[in-house]
């Protein structure tokens, strides 16, 4: 039991010997006192007064004295109006020290086979072009969220939902065909994403050339310019032959299919080499080519079951007026699928794969909507967490040079942007790691790497989700001030103190001495790191790894400003020393464990 609980556990004593009645630990919850009062924890009374019927000062001091009398946790109290501020003993820090020293994941929790199983769908990717920076943005939150719900003790599935069918993909293919020339990764030496990319922004290119020719023409005729434009994108002859290849493929033509098969395990391969980069991954992976049939299922079931109905054209739709929404088109008048119908088939198969308890979306914030009503369609068809399901909803990433436009190849790649950032803080720790003795060129280039993806994941994961953000690689990847090259640089600085202690023949113990002196910086860290489990608990309950990156931020600061204050190895004494290298091991830990739940490592050295 930490302190602050054993704490609320003899208020809860006291008010009911005080007062004849029994109160919740919760009522009996603590807060920290403010910085410009005395003590470590404060109790409001406030709500306890209608209990107490006493005035506010009167009732804060009857539990005080009340605590100092029976509680060994509480060294000293003090009353302000209806706070009572308590002074938490030396002894009881102490023994909270040993008691996080223990717990290789203090402040976590794990799944058992009664937890509950948490799906969360993250990256979403289309195979017509390579993983850009949105995508960088959503899959280091997935992964993220999905370290947090597992350290708040759930099972988790971590799955994704390829794209892989329709015009777009055709596109791709077409342009392959017209101007490929036999192209492949292994004769052009390019990543299979890359590959297929350059052909998706080839067949744009030709295709923006025809409209503008067809518009032209159209507008010499006579019409409009608007409408013109609007004739030349349907008419052109690339995108009639991108749709006739697109009903070659609903049809199954073996020509299509084959090539649709090899291009998008090109692309996959590229795929696998970026996940594996960025240090992300999945369970389970689902593909849309499989899905849209199942979904289709699904809505004809639904329609027959009167929670759908059917237009004169044949057409499908949900009426959501009851919802307040309007009408959803589920089904094309051809019998061809939307986007909600495909979605709905992959929650059917996955439901069938896992006894899924929650399930989490990982998608961007344009698709309030189509969520929304995901959800209400889900309820409708049975799905027992379609009600309760989370739209983890972020906003958009932008350069400080403006936003990306991936049709028009411009696009920010994500491999691109990784080695930039690789590079960037190899160029940067040069010095500092130059000044390390006999390190090898090989680990010179595990510490940038181990760098620059910090800098990068931090800085993305730092921000509330919820927020478009604009992503600055320079300013990421400075070592002062709120990024993760500052907090890996001082987790690397406690092992290297660590090193120099074991090197000296300094014994580090197992636990420390409950008689040792600690000053209040070391119980302000020892109190800091204590609150690692309720951060986690937090950022579970809000779905929100910047609530964890903020907290990394605040323990390394705090840890900085009590090196710059007080000397660890030249200690005055032989038992502040061993307390103090408790003290930074654990922070060590702690800023290891957090930075683990945002998917970043933390080098040894730096």
């Amino acid at each position: 039991m930490n302190v602050e609980s054993q704490i609320s556990n003899s208020i809860v004593k006291a008010v009911k010997e005080l007062y004849g009645a029994d109160v919740t630990a919760e009522q009996a919850a603590l807060q920290k006192t403010k910085s410009n009062f005395e003590g470590n924890v404060t109790l409001v009374v406030f709500p306890l007064l209608r209990i107490s019927h006493k005035k506010p000062e009167d009732t804060a001091q009857d539990i005080g004295e009340y605590l100092a009398r029976n509680c060994e946790a509480v060294a000293d109290f003090n009353v302000v109006k209806g706070f009572l501020n308590i002074t938490i003993a030396s002894k009881a820090w102490l023994s909270l020290l040993n008691d996080i020293d223990k717990a290789p994941r203090f402040g976590e929790k794990t799944a058992n086979d009664d937890s509950p199983l948490v799906m969360i769908e993250y990256s979403s990717p289309n195979t017509n072009k390579p993983l850009h920076l949105g995508h960088v943005r959503n899959n280091l939150l997935g992964w993220s969220l999905a370290q947090i719900m597992e350290a708040n003790g759930n099972k988790v599935v971590k799955t994704n939902i390829v794209n892989d069918r329709g015009i777009h993909i055709c596109k791709s293919m077409l342009a392959w065909l017209k101007w490929g020339n036999g192209e492949t990764p292994e004769s052009s030496g390019k990543k299979g994403d890359h590959l297929v990319g350059d052909y998706y922004v080839k067949f744009d290119a030709h295709y923006r050339a025809e409209v503008e020719e067809l518009t032209n023409k159209y507008v010499a005729d006579g019409m409009d310019t608007d409408s013109a434009k609007e004739k030349a994108k349907a008419e052109a002859p690339l995108i009639k032959e991108a749709h006739d290849m697109l009903v070659k493929w609903e049809h199954g033509d073996p020509e299509v299919r084959a090539l649709w098969e090899k291009m998008n395990a090109w692309v996959y391969a590229g795929f696998d080499e970026t996940y594996h980069t960025l240090g992300v991954g999945f369970d389970k992976i689902y593909y849309e080519s499989d899905t849209y049939l199942e979904g289709k299922k699904k809505v004809e079931e639904g329609l027959s079951k009167g929670l759908f109905f059917r237009k004169d054209d044949n057409s499908v739709w949900a009426d959501l007026a009851n919802e307040g929404l309007d009408q959803k088109l589920l089904l094309r008048s051809d019998g061809t699928s939307v986007y909600m119908t495909q979605d709905i088939g992959t929650a059917d198969m996955r439901f069938r794969d896992f006894p899924i308890d929650k399930m989490i979306y990982v998608v961007g914030n344009e698709q309030n909507y189509h969520f929304q009503v995901l959800s209400i369609l889900l309820d409708r068809l049975g799905f027992k967490w379609g009600k309760e399901l989370v739209h983890f909803s972020y906003g958009m990433v932008e350069l400080p040079n403006g936003k990306m436009k991936s049709r028009e190849g411009t696009v920010v790649d994500a491999d691109d942007l990784v080695e930039t950032m690789v590079a960037n803080a190899r160029q940067l720790s040069e010095d500092k790691v130059n000044k390390l003795q006999d390190i090898s060129d090989e680990e010179k280039a595990e510490i940038a790497r181990i760098v620059g993806l910090g800098a990068l994941k931090y800085f993305i994961l730092k921000v509330d989700a919820r927020k478009n953000m604009l992503f600055n690689p320079e300013e990421s990847i400075d070592f002062n001030g709120n990024t993760g090259p500052f907090i890996q640089y001082t987790y690397a600085r406690i092992r290297s103190i660590l090193r120099k202690a074991e090197a000296s023949g300094i014994d580090i113990p197992e636990s420390v001495s409950l008689s040792a002196h600690i000053n209040e910086k070391e119980i302000e860290l020892i109190q800091k790191m204590n609150d690692y489990g309720a951060a986690v608990e937090q950022a579970g309950k809000d779905y929100s790894p910047s609530g964890i990156a903020n907290y990394c931020y605040e323990l390394t600061k705090q840890f900085n400003q009590f090196y710059h204050d007080y000397s660890i190895l030249n200690a005055d004494n032989a038992d502040e020393k061993s307390t103090r290298l408790v003290i930074a091991r654990n922070v060590a830990k702690v800023i290891k464990n957090g930075m683990r739940l945002l998917g970043i490592e933390v080098p040894e050295r730096m």
